[in-house]
């Protein structure tokens, strides 16, 4: 009996204090390997159980309460404060069908979360001194210059258009004829090339057509302004975007299983969830033009055409470990600098920041995605919390709906009165958790699962 008590003790310590007080010794070893050495996604050091505490029940039935609302099938989230993951767990269905379970290494479609990526992505060129925010676009001297894939352009303003403006959503593209974007079977027939339009081809498509505004002049939310982002991206670097994004931001940052989303249901990565639409949605024409009648979420869209507009793949956690290292906070490594995190984030009068759909003076920084199948919400608080929540289903509300999560956050969050002080991010935190479940295990009438504090 005093044994079991003497580790029913040992496992309370280490689930509310840093584990960094008992391991000294590793964690000098461990602090003198890069970050980028470790092979492991962060997600995957730990599983839904890490975060069963008594005192975020509140809060997991404010969550629950709000899925069965709006009939999410699986949701996922994760919370940091200053610096350190607290809170990470899954909610729901990944798959339904196949009863699979949500949980924190689950990944799910960003939606336009993905632009964060790409302005990160262009801010490191920026740094490297082989883009200026300022160059041109298009036109003999611009980035893209290349006549066989994008001119003729019928809008001599194009050439005018800088990185900068594409950033601010200032380019001159509107959506007055529907968005680009999500017209893979219309722009194909119209370019005369086999369905669904690829990238370049929607590109070549909107500089065939005139401006909706003269660029720098006013702000129009444009996906497909991220998606020739995407190709400038590819054209400085020299690398295909995904790769150069990987390479560049996201390995640096800590984040190992971020990738570009695909189209079809069966081409999932092997931990990414099974998306769903409301039940009353229309099936619609597949995007290569046959006459199959598809979800949009399903071979509707052409998910793959996205790329830095929308089309990445990531758990809350891995999220929350890319804001981590773009915030200037000292208590992870930047990737950028300071200065990058500034005009990044820089409040500019009738023009929306770069990569996060809005900021203030006040610290407070988000940045919403929505797709057929999926909502996302990511933000940092003024408070030192920051958290990501993601869905594998949509709703009637579309773009409105990450209002709506982040309505429901503040409820829940508001519920928890005491957080731990602990820091999944950190391996040896979770290898003393799993090795508290051995010992637990090992005694005889214990059982094998997570013990706190409040449980005993």
């Amino acid at each position: 009996m005093k044994y079991t008590i003497l580790i029913i003790l040992f496992f309370l310590v280490i689930s509310f204090r840093p584990w960094n007080f008992f391991t000294k010794e590793i964690q000098v070893e461990k602090d003198s390997i890069p970050q980028d050495t470790l092979a492991v996604a962060v997600h995957d050091l730990f599983t839904n159980e890490y975060s069963d505490l008594i005192e975020t029940k509140r809060l997991d039935q404010t969550i629950e309460r709000f899925m069965d609302q709006w009939e999410i099938k699986g949701a996922s989230l994760a919370i940091m404060k200053d610096g350190k993951l607290i809170y990470s767990k899954g909610y729901g269905y990944a798959d339904e069908e196949n009863e699979v379970k949500t949980d924190v290494n689950h990944i799910f479609r960003i939606a336009s979360v993905s632009k964060l990526i790409t302005a990160a992505g262009i801010m490191k060129l920026v740094e490297n001194g082989t883009l200026s925010l300022d160059d041109k676009v298009f036109g003999e001297e611009g980035i893209l210059n290349d006549t066989t894939l994008y001119a003729p352009v019928k809008d001599k303003r194009m050439n005018h258009i800088t990185v900068e403006n594409l950033l601010r959503h200032q380019g001159g593209f509107t959506n007055r004829a529907g968005d680009p974007m999500f017209c893979p079977i219309d722009i194909a027939e119209k370019m005369n090339v086999p369905a669904p339009a690829d990238l370049n081809t929607i590109i070549k498509f909107v500089l065939s057509r005139r401006l909706g505004f003269t660029p720098g002049t006013s702000t129009c939310y444009s996906n497909v302004g991220y998606g020739i982002l995407s190709k400038v991206i590819e054209k400085i670097s020299g690398k295909n975007y995904e790769e150069f994004i990987q390479d560049s931001i996201l390995i640096p940052a800590g984040c190992y299983d971020m990738h570009l989303a695909h189209n079809l249901d069966k081409d999932r990565y092997f931990n990414e969830v099974k998306y769903y639409e409301q039940s009353d949605a229309d099936l619609i024409r597949s995007c290569d033009g046959r006459d199959t009648l598809v979800y949009r979420s399903n071979w509707g869209n052409n998910i793959e055409a996205l790329y830095g507009a929308g089309g990445w793949v990531a758990s809350p956690t891995e999220l929350l470990r890319f804001l981590s290292a773009i915030d200037a906070n000292d208590s992870y490594p930047d990737i950028l600098t300071k200065e990058s995190v500034e005009i990044m984030t820089k409040c500019v009068k009738n023009a929306l920041p770069l990569g996060w759909m809005n900021t203030n003076n006040q610290g407070d920084w988000w940045r919403s995605g929505t797709l057929a199948g999926t909502s996302a919400m990511l933000k940092r608080q003024r408070d030192g919390f920051c958290w990501a929540f993601i869905t594998n289903t949509s709703n009637w509300t579309g773009p409105r709906f990450p209002h709506k999560i982040e309505g429901m956050m503040a409820r829940a969050m508001d519920r928890v009165k005491e957080w731990p002080d602990r820091n999944l991010f950190d391996p040896d935190y979770c290898k003393a958790f799993e090795d508290g479940k051995k010992l637990l295990a090992n005694e005889k009438g214990v059982q094998a699962h997570p013990v706190h504090p409040d449980n005993i």
